[in-house]
């Protein structure tokens, strides 16, 4: 996932996401555990969409609470 299509999403999205590609780590980690999975450089692409999504989600607050002072 791109940093421009991130951007694009609102705050709801941003959590739904969040959510999905959480469930889909445990699952890779879970197939990779019990047999290796064919590409286990998925788990990583993986978590690094996530910490992407939670980087935006923390710039939109850290943005919110500025505008509110």
């Amino acid at each position: 996932m791109k940093n421009s299509e991130i951007t694009g999403l609102s705050q709801e999205e941003l959590v739904a996401r969040i959510a999905e590609e959480t469930e889909n780590l445990v699952k890779l980690r879970f197939a990779h555990t019990i047999s290796a999975i064919e590409n286990p450089t998925r788990i990583k692409k993986v978590r690094r969409d996530i910490a992407r999504l939670n980087t935006e989600v923390t710039k939109r607050k850290a943005q919110s609470a500025t505008e509110t002072k």
